[in-house]
């Protein structure tokens, strides 16, 4: 995976480790490579696909390739509220469709871990949508985040995660988007020091697994590392919320990041356009975006 030892996804991954290791040690042992050693997402995922390495986390604009379903979770200001976001992503039954559609390309999706909420974060304060403007900000490599950032009038560089912290700090772009422990654990808050909470995506992170291997457990191992997957989600959802304050905290008081409230409603009305051309563009991803909207109307109500 592409994080720190830090990270709640490492933490998560960890307990995955133990409870296969607890159950079937006899059989597997579970190596983890964390700070992208073995390359890049777009890497891990061709090493996954081939058999090279068993598993990989990923965030779902990395498997867009393979799957354009996937492409639903780039879509900007998809979730109204972290609660829908959950409800819909912990509904295995519902994800299952979902996360056996890559099976033809060598691998399938166990489950997902919370990435936080998406916000801009650059060298240059951005309160408003016309801020964005003559900005370069990386995005993760989907369509649709090029889009988004082109909608508000910056210019989109896709990138790897791991070239974001010389590029900012070579001037080559302006900022990024991400989480806040982006700030913290990839240390991009010395570089960039205004944060913005426009909280464009809930973008969320999948473990990946190669699918020869997969079909070649028992149904007891399989059964296993299904479990050991839903334990390493709770887990890591667990650490995620604690691991933000944390990241806000640090970020302020040590690194001198100013985080700024904008109004999101004015960051919405940009993307409008880019919604629609998806949802015309990928039929795939109809059903979803429909369910979500049931999901997303159903926190609303009771918000009111």
């Amino acid at each position: 995976h592409a994080q720190s030892e830090e990270h709640p996804e490492h933490i998560g991954m960890l307990e995955f480790k133990k409870i296969i290791e607890e159950k079937l040690g006899d059989k597997y042992e579970v190596e983890i490579f964390p700070n992208e050693l073995l390359g890049s997402a777009q890497k891990a995922i061709e090493l996954t696909q081939t058999g090279a390495i068993d598993f990989v986390i990923a965030g779902t604009a990395n498997v867009e390739t393979f799957a354009k379903a996937y492409e639903i979770f780039s879509m900007p200001y998809l979730f109204t509220s972290q609660e829908a976001y959950h409800e819909v992503m912990n509904d295995v039954d519902y994800m299952k469709k979902l996360y056996n559609s890559t099976d033809e390309s060598g691998f399938r999706v166990l489950t997902w871990f919370d990435a936080g909420i998406r916000s801009f974060y650059s060298t240059k304060p951005i309160r408003t949508p016309e801020d964005l403007k003559g900005q370069k900000i990386r995005v993760q490599q989907s369509p649709a985040s090029v889009n988004m950032v082109k909608a508000f009038g910056a210019a989109a560089s896709p990138m790897s995660f791991g070239e974001v912290y010389t590029a900012i700090q070579q001037g080559v772009i302006n900022g990024a988007e991400n989480n806040e422990l982006a700030l913290t654990n990839n240390k991009h808050g010395e570089v960039a020091k205004y944060y913005s909470y426009n909280q464009h995506q809930m973008v969320p992170d999948v473990l990946l697994g190669n699918t020869k291997f997969l079909d070649s457990l028992s149904d007891e191992e399989y059964d296993i590392f299904m479990e050991a997957a839903q334990k390493a989600t709770e887990v890591e959802m667990e650490e995620w919320g604690k691991a933000v304050e944390e990241a806000k905290d640090y970020a302020k008081n040590e690194q001198g990041v100013e985080f700024i409230e904008v109004d999101v409603q004015a960051f919405k009305d940009k993307v409008v356009g880019v919604q629609k051309e998806m949802l015309e563009d990928n039929p795939d991803i109809t059903d979803m975006y429909e369910h979500i909207q049931e999901v997303n109307k159903k926190y609303e109500e009771k918000e009111q």
